[in-house]
């Protein structure tokens, strides 16, 4: 084939893959399905579509070797199982429509490994006093109060972006007023070295601005920004927050004060962190013979 022809040729396969996926898309809105799960659909079958045409097929010629090959392709670019799922999902949807069936049958996928009995990854008393101490050394005061926060009280990220100066008092005992998960309204204790942290950020403050935390531009941070913070010095932002829910457990906090404290929906999620950490598990298993 000569090249001109072969360009002809891609050139068709693209643009009836265009064709197609107008198409499946009108079909899945037909359906009834909201437009927000259709662009996540054809995203997906999109992105088949291209790794197919590495291989000289394309959407509509899918076979079942295609898929099964595919698995192995998303796993070895490290997506997560449920990701894989996820995806292999969106391709049971396109067999429906193409009406082939057997595409997706028995095909391998990696397998998702149950956590269930493990407490959820927290940090050990060494690894916050490094955070502490990188982040004081840096000597940005906002990050350091927003540091503290996450460590003294455990609040979500996105809470704590949320809050606002009126939420805080930093007064003796003082407490914040957060919004959590359902709208619901819960007020977390600010312990002393948190409030004095809290306090000179905010004596560097000349704006009129609500927000507790602000970006570099003096509007408010966003969550993603404040979770840069964190993952600066190695962590990330939801490991404070298990590493506080753990030490109320540790510290004899009952089940239900610590479900509070933490805005869980329900108990069960509590629960978790009265299981074994997988160091400790590691440890226990390390000083089994000794």
């Amino acid at each position: 084939m000569k090249k001109s022809d072969m360009k002809v040729h891609n050139l068709k396969v693209i643009n009836g893959s265009s064709d197609f996926f107008k198409r499946f898309e009108l079909n899945q809105l037909d359906k009834g399905k909201a437009v927000s799960t259709v662009d996540v659909y054809v995203r997906e079958l999109k992105k088949l579509d291209e790794w197919l045409q590495q291989s000289n097929s394309n959407i509509e010629d899918i076979t079942r070797f295609d898929v099964q090959q595919y698995m192995k392709h998303l796993e070895q670019l490290g997506r997560s199982a449920s990701t894989i799922d996820r995806i292999f999902g969106v391709i049971g949807v396109l067999s429906k429509y193409i009406n082939r069936p057997n595409i997706i049958e028995d095909i391998n996928r990696v397998k998702k490994q149950k956590v269930t009995k493990i407490a959820p990854k927290s940090l050990e008393r060494n690894e916050v006093h490094s955070i502490l101490r990188k982040v004081e050394k840096d000597g940005n005061l906002r990050n350091v109060a927003i540091v503290y926060m996450l460590a003294f009280t455990g609040v979500r990220i996105g809470e704590l972006v949320a809050l606002s100066i009126n939420d805080i008092d930093l007064r003796k005992n003082g407490n914040v007023t957060v919004i959590g998960k359902g709208n619901k309204e819960r007020k977390v204790p600010v312990p002393k070295e948190a409030r004095y942290h809290i306090q000179r950020y905010l004596d560097t403050r000349e704006d009129d601005n609500e927000a507790l935390f602000l970006s570099n531009y003096n509007k408010r941070m966003s969550k993603r920004s404040a979770q840069r913070i964190i993952e600066k010095y190695g962590h990330h932002a939801h490991e404070l927050r298990h590493t506080y829910c753990r030490n109320l457990i540790k510290k004899g906090f009952d089940i239900v004060t610590v479900s509070q404290l933490a805005g869980h929906e329900t108990i069960e999620v509590t629960k978790r962190y009265t299981m074994a950490s997988e160091n400790e598990l590691n440890i226990a298993i390390d000083d089994l013979y000794v």
